[in-house]
């Protein structure tokens, strides 16, 4: 059998903590770091569980079986992972748009204000996560909505930047005012990770 791999939570750099310049505070950052150290935990877990399971498929049924209930909770437990590191990798700069990331939306969205306006409302209008993500068959960027850890997503697609829109990343400094985290979300990405993140998947 070979080994399980196993994942760990990025531990948060120093910058994500500069976010308090616009309110979302320290707290919410250390609160918000357990969830993500939680998906990890429960990947993990769940690696090692289908390790040992084992592939037999005289036990697996779409009713209900170890395997599929296994791989269904996987995915959200590695996408909850997945999209938590993003998150916390792009917090922490000064908010000011530059590169290619910038290049390509304006090319995609007509200007960085459309784009801005459109991860807005998309933030709004999500549930749980909001994702600019690189379509590799179109080679082009757009905002997906993500209601959960693992809906939605996009076959081909892969984000370079991911916005929690959840209620624990913004209710302690925000309370139900999700438009005005979103706005201080603006004023503290960092350009240099999102340009990085685009770099990798292109």
């Amino acid at each position: 059998m070979p080994e399980v791999k196993l994942v760990s939570p990025t531990p948060l750099a120093e910058k994500v903590f500069t976010t308090e310049r616009v309110g979302i505070s320290r707290k919410t950052h250390e609160e918000h770091f357990k969830l993500y150290q939680g998906y990890a935990n429960k990947t993990n877990e769940i690696r090692q569980a289908l390790a040992d399971l084992g592939a037999d498929p005289s036990k697996a049924n779409q009713i209900f079986s170890q395997i599929r209930a296994l791989k269904v909770d996987y995915t959200f437990a590695y996408g909850g992972f997945v999209n938590h590191t993003i998150y916390f990798d792009i917090l922490g700069g000064d908010g000011e748009p530059k590169g290619e990331a910038l290049s390509m939306i304006e090319r995609d969205f007509g200007s960085f204000d459309n784009w801005k306006a459109d991860l807005k409302a998309t933030g709004i209008g999500g549930r749980g996560w909001v994702w600019t993500a690189f379509d590799h068959e179109e080679k082009t960027l757009f905002n997906y909505i993500g209601d959960a850890q693992n809906t939605f997503p996009m076959w081909g697609c892969t984000p370079i930047l991911a916005l929690d829109v959840y209620e624990h990343a913004y209710y302690l400094d925000f309370a139900t005012a999700r438009a005005g985290y979103i706005d201080a979300f603006f004023q503290v990405m960092d350009w240099d990770a999102v340009n990085a993140r685009l770099a990798k998947v292109r």
